[in-house]
C-alpha cells in the first residue's frame, strides 16, 4: 500500500508520458485509457502534453496491482480507488477532530497542584 504524502515534490508534475510508461512498463495507450475512464488525471502543459507526478505514478502502480494481481476490471478499480480516497479523507477528519477534542480537554482540566 502506498504511503500517503502531501509534500509539493511528491505532487509536482514532472514525467512525460514516455517516461511514465517506462517506469510502469505499460503502453502509452494504457495510460490514455486510464485517463479516459477517470482513474488518473495528469497535469497538462500549455501545449497539452501530459505530465505525471510521483503521486500519479504511485496511483497507477496501485491500478496495475488491482488489475493484474486481483483481476479487478477498470470499473471496479475506480470504485476501489474512490473508496480508498474517501477513507483517507475520513481518517484525516477523525485525526483533526481528535486533536480538537484534546485541545478542549486540555483547557478544561485544572492545572496540577504542587505537593
Amino acid at each position: 500500500m502506498a504511503i500517503e504524502r502531501h509534500d509539493d515534490e511528491y505532487h509536482a508534475p514532472r514525467f512525460v508520458i514516455s517516461v511514465a510508461t517506462v517506469m510502469l512498463g505499460v503502453h502509452p495507450q494504457t495510460l490514455r485509457q486510464y485517463e479516459r475512464v477517470g482513474l488518473i488525471e495528469p497535469k497538462r502543459t500549455n501545449g497539452r502534453q501530459r505530465l505525471y507526478s510521483q503521486a500519479d505514478i504511485d496511483r497507477l502502480k496501485q491500478v496495475q496491482r488491482l488489475v493484474s494481481d486481483l483481476g479487478v476490471n477498470l470499473a471496479g478499480v475506480d470504485i476501489i480507488l474512490r473508496m480508498s480516497d474517501r477513507i483517507k479523507e475520513m481518517e484525516a477528519e477523525i485525526q483533526r477532530l481528535r486533536a480538537e477534542l484534546q485541545r478542549h480537554r486540555d483547557r478544561r482540566l485544572p492545572a496540577p497542584r504542587n505537593a
